[in-house]
């Protein structure tokens, strides 16, 4: 019976958990989180990860350097190889979830002003009053495997927050400009940033935490060997 009932938290959280808009945390709340996500498996248990907490007048300057650049039209700066372009099922899905979230908003497909202050949300750390960088050891940069664990680690820490009342956003967009998170986050030279999850207690009130997107059903994400 314990089993089950942790087996139907379990399931509770991961239903649960979207991208929020988010009022303030505490320490205590983010080093229990911390604590959780280092539970996370790794190949050989080489624990690759590194969590760089940042709050306060770091991080409005990295809000303020992440903003100020990508309005300027400067180039994405990221400390990882990234797609650069979705195709087939993948931009299908890309688009299906914006659409979701910018009728919710009631955002206009011709509405530029209110499609580009979305966006920019992002680049703001969604006005978190918390994010927590994700970094790797340089000497795994190129290691896909390493990489594979900082995930791991990172949707441990997504969990952990959603099981305690906590909103959170992993973040791709925070750390576009990664010299400015770098800087204000004192991020040492021997790591590469890798995300960010913004977090918080989340504001119920904001119609865009309504949205959930949408699955693949089983049957076309699983196949199934040697069974009846």
């Amino acid at each position: 019976m314990a089993q089950n009932h942790v087996d139907m938290q379990l399931r509770h959280h991961i239903a649960q958990c979207r991208d929020v808009e988010l009022f303030a945390g505490s320490k205590g709340d983010t080093l229990s989180l911390l604590a959780i996500a280092q539970r996370a498996p790794s190949s050989m248990n080489t624990q690759p990860w590194h969590f760089h907490v940042v709050t306060g007048e770091p991080l409005e300057l990295i809000r303020k350097g992440n903003t100020e650049r990508m309005m300027a039209g400067s180039k994405v700066d990221r400390e990882i190889k990234m797609n650069h372009g979705y195709e087939g099922p993948h931009r299908d899905r890309q688009v299906e979830i914006a659409v979701q979230l910018f009728e919710a908003m009631g955002i206009e497909r011709d509405d530029k002003a209110r499609r580009q202050d979305w966006v920019m949300r992002g680049f703001r750390q969604f006005d978190a009053p918390v994010s927590i960088v994700i970094t790797v050891d340089k000497a795994l940069e190129h290691d896909t495997i390493a990489h594979f664990d900082c995930g791991a680690a990172t949707y441990g820490l997504v969990l952990a927050a959603c099981s305690k009342g906590l909103g959170s956003v992993i973040n791709g967009q925070g750390i576009m400009q990664s010299q400015v998170v770098r800087e204000h986050a004192n991020i040492p030279e021997d790591q590469v940033i890798m995300t960010c999850v913004a977090m918080g207690f989340p504001d119920e009130s904001f119609v865009a935490n309504d949205v959930r997107s949408r699955r693949s059903p089983n049957d076309s994400a699983a196949s199934f060997v040697g069974f009846d």
